[in-house]
């Protein structure tokens, strides 16, 4: 598939999505400082998110609507004010898409209903990315496959069974290019919780492009993705972590996402094909090989033997597996030292 002209698939380079989310901590200058951040550590394309807190959730403080739970990010904030203080203001997109088609890179966002899908599209967005937590809201999937845009859709938590009714929705309502990303919906979360072994099995089951939208810190994990089949990466983004932010504590600075696009794209170059046999620029190391050569002065008649007969570098002669083969036979004439053993020498 392609995206805004770029190949997405085996044959280019993973694309890497930097993951902006709310780490401009309500400052568009900020926001703009991450875009150009991102260009500038190689990162093909920018993706924010759209939605208010009244599009999310309702303002309800207490109860399913607080966050209790001592390991998150958000203890202690309400949904409603957690959203209130991460979303991207509207009025901002356009100024960061503009500024990030500077730089010549894609830029889409996240809808989380009907009415941002509207405005992303009066943007022109060239696709779209639905969250883990929205990825069985099928009527709101059904409403983005409905533009006939391309859609990355994270998969954190759910079943196969409920991904088949994802997938299903999406392809019956127009969806023609679709790319699902691994993920563990925890923040930060942990390699051994990355489970992305399941990289080759949703390719084989849904027949369509895979990648990984990788929570963990560092880079281990999503080269690791790409040599299992990942195609797309993604990462939270910011300038400094310890500038703080909703998403900064598992988010990644620039030179860590300058390393992520370099190694990913090297892991993509190590995949090859499968190899049997040496490559061409291999050719010419074979003379390196060890073979079978005369380590002392043989004369006619003479026995091959240990000590004058041993497998050593260069590779012009026997090859060392017909060493046990060769060993007791006689030399057909004088041969010196240094010479190659071949098996017109030996009777």
């Amino acid at each position: 598939m392609k995206l805004e002209g770029r190949g997405v698939g085996a044959g280019s380079a993973p694309l890497v999505i930097a993951e902006m989310s709310g780490n401009h901590n309500q400052s568009l200058e900020r926001a703009l400082e991450i875009v150009d951040a991102a260009a500038q550590s190689g990162a093909h394309t920018l993706k924010i998110q759209t939605y208010t807190a009244e599009t999310m959730t309702i303002d309800v403080g207490e109860r399913e609507f607080f966050i209790s739970d001592e390991k998150s990010l958000w203890k202690g904030e309400s949904l409603f004010d957690l959203y209130k203080k991460a979303y991207t203001p509207w009025e901002w997109h356009k100024a960061i898409f503009d500024r990030a088609k500077k730089h010549k890179m894609l830029a889409f966002s996240t809808p989380f209903d009907k009415t941002a899908v509207d405005f992303l599209e009066n943007l022109n967005v060239p696709c779209y990315k639905i969250a883990s937590f929205e990825n069985t809201d099928l009527p709101l999937i059904k409403y983005v496959a409905a533009t006939g845009k391309p859609m990355i859709i994270s998969t954190g938590m759910a079943t196969f069974a409920e991904l088949d009714e994802t997938v299903e929705a999406a392809r019956a309502a127009g969806c023609n290019d679709l790319v699902l990303l691994k993920c563990t919906s925890t923040y930060p979360s942990t390699p051994d919780d990355s489970n992305i072994l399941t990289i080759p099995e949703m390719r084989a089951r849904y027949g369509c492009e895979i990648g990984i939208s990788d929570h963990t810190m560092g880079i281990g994990v999503s080269v690791a993705a790409v040599a299992l089949g990942a195609t797309v990466i993604e990462k939270h983004f910011t300038l400094q972590r310890a500038d703080g932010g909703v998403d900064s504590a598992f988010s990644m600075e620039p030179q860590e996402m300058a390393q992520l696009v370099i190694e990913t794209e090297r892991a993509w170059q190590a995949m090859g094909r499968i190899q049997d046999g040496p490559t061409e620029k291999e050719k010419s190391s074979l003379v390196f090989r060890r073979s079978l050569y005369v380590v002392a002065d043989i004369k006619a008649g003479e026995k091959l033997t240990p000590a004058n007969v041993r497998a050593i570098r260069p590779g012009l002669g026997i090859a060392p597996k017909f060493y046990d083969e060769v060993m007791g036979k006689t030399a057909k004439r004088d041969i010196a030292r240094g010479t190659p053993l071949t098996h017109d020498l030996i009777g």
